[in-house]
């Protein structure tokens, strides 16, 4: 599969079958997001795996959605707030490596015919308590991880007409 082919058959999947995912995948999947580019290849990146149920159940406090933790699988991507690079503005990009690390993951996912879904809409709180992280320490993104339940429809796309621009807006 081209890599083009693996970002047109890439999709929010929202249901799992109840089958254990490889951990040869999960490795592949956790490699991918190791590999990312980051700013300044300061890589502030911590990745969190959950596949334990008793954890899973406690995640409902983060992010309650029943499809979501039936999963076999959940990662979390996590950034050292502290390290990530910032613009001259003091912008840090510590998030837009953490984003750049999660879709190396969901692309490598999907090339590996394991389904995922971008979960931003948790609670921070909640998620540090449920995964224990320091001070310092910024959960970004989640995703669950595992084989897609049915086949599902791809959503269309704007057409680069919609959103590409030259030399100026």
């Amino acid at each position: 599969m081209s890599f083009l082919d693996i970002v047109k058959s890439r999709f929010s999947v929202r249901g799992y079958e109840n089958k254990p995912v490889e951990d040869e995948k999960i490795g592949a999947v956790l490699e991918a997001g190791r590999l990312a580019p980051s700013a300044c290849n300061i890589q502030p990146w911590h990745f969190v795996v959950i596949k334990n149920e008793s954890t899973k159940h406690r995640m409902k406090r983060v992010y309650d959605r029943e499809w979501f933790l039936s999963a076999p699988v959940i990662i979390a991507v996590c950034i050292e707030t502290a390290s990530a690079w910032c613009r001259m503005d003091r912008k840090s990009y510590g998030f837009v490596d953490a984003a750049i690390a999660m879709d190396h993951m969901v692309l490598a996912a999907t090339e590996a015919g394991l389904g995922t879904c971008w979960i931003g809409a948790f609670d921070p709180q909640a998620a540090k308590e449920v995964l224990g992280l320091p001070e310092g320490m910024e959960p970004v993104v989640f995703t669950p991880l595992g084989y897609p339940a049915k086949e599902h429809k791809i959503r269309p796309r704007k057409e680069l007409e919609e959103i590409v621009h030259y030399e100026t807006f």
